[in-house]
């Protein structure tokens, strides 16, 4: 199932996409609903963010490729970061080049949406707490994140957080391509079989540390590849069985 969040005549709902159609859902999809006949054809429709989480927690250094590519040795343990929700986009909307950097880099990443509140759970528990999978972009101003020394000012810029379109269930994450288009380019090319600490560890050992909330993201890490953006460019992660999260880089003046 592909779960979409939509806007269509100033209303936002929720809906699952099938072929070039969106059935609307009644209720909440992290809890129960049902999908009636009411129908919209998915080019009549605007996609959001799937999901409005309260937080974004992020890996850094999870895939071997880039491992090796960064020459650092394999961390022992998931190096954690977190997001603001405000740096939120969904799909084809802009990343705002800040005033204040001079390297916005791109990290396409396998994220995974939390179905609801969990704390202190072990791996075999994992997945079904597990609403989906979606495509994210760990925007970064990578010029930033070295002259700080940490992470937080570099990753959190509104806009800095665009992931969709759909969140896709019932599907094994073990074994996704994964790649970062820009400009119709490849750029990032991989597959989640080379994570270092699999979807399981990740979200028992963040829960270990926090409590998750429903719709809260996990955004997994990023392969070998990573490289800068420019303005005017449009910049997509594919990922295999989810779909291609699309986005354009602005600038800071063209969001006044």
């Amino acid at each position: 199932m592909k779960l979409v969040r939509f806007q269509k005549d100033g209303k936002i709902s929720y809906g699952v996409l099938e072929e070039n159609i969106i059935k609307v859902i009644n209720g909440d999809i992290f809890d129960e609903f049902t999908v009636t006949d009411n129908i919209y054809p998915f080019t009549e429709v605007t996609l959001k963010a799937p999901c409005n989480p309260s937080k974004i927690v992020c890996v850094g250094l999870n895939y071997r490729d880039h491992a090796a590519e960064m020459k650092d040795r394999i961390p022992e343990e998931p190096v954690l970061f977190i997001k603001p929700s405000t740096a939120v986009i969904g799909p084809k909307e802009s990343i705002i080049y800040p005033k204040m950097s001079n390297q916005v880099d791109y990290e396409a990443e396998l994220a995974v949406v939390i179905k609801d509140k969990i704390k202190d759970i072990e791996e075999d528990q994992v997945k079904e707490h597990i609403l989906g999978y979606t495509c994210f972009n760990d925007v970064t101003a990578r010029d930033l994140q070295k002259k700080d020394g940490q992470w937080t000012r570099a990753k959190s810029f509104d806009t800095f957080a665009p992931f969709g379109p759909t969140i896709v269930t019932d599907i094994d994450p073990s074994n996704l391509n994964i790649q970062l288009l820009l400009n119709d380019q490849i750029k990032q090319n991989s597959n989640t079989n080379q994570l270092i600490f699999s979807m399981e560890k990740l979200v028992s050992f963040i829960s270990k540390i926090m409590t998750l909330n429903p719709g809260d993201v996990i955004a997994t890490g990023t392969p070998s590849g990573v490289g800068p953006m420019n303005v005017g460019d449009k910049v997509a992660v594919k990922i295999e069985k989810i779909g291609i999260l699309e986005n354009y880089v602005r600038n800071y003046a063209s969001r006044l």
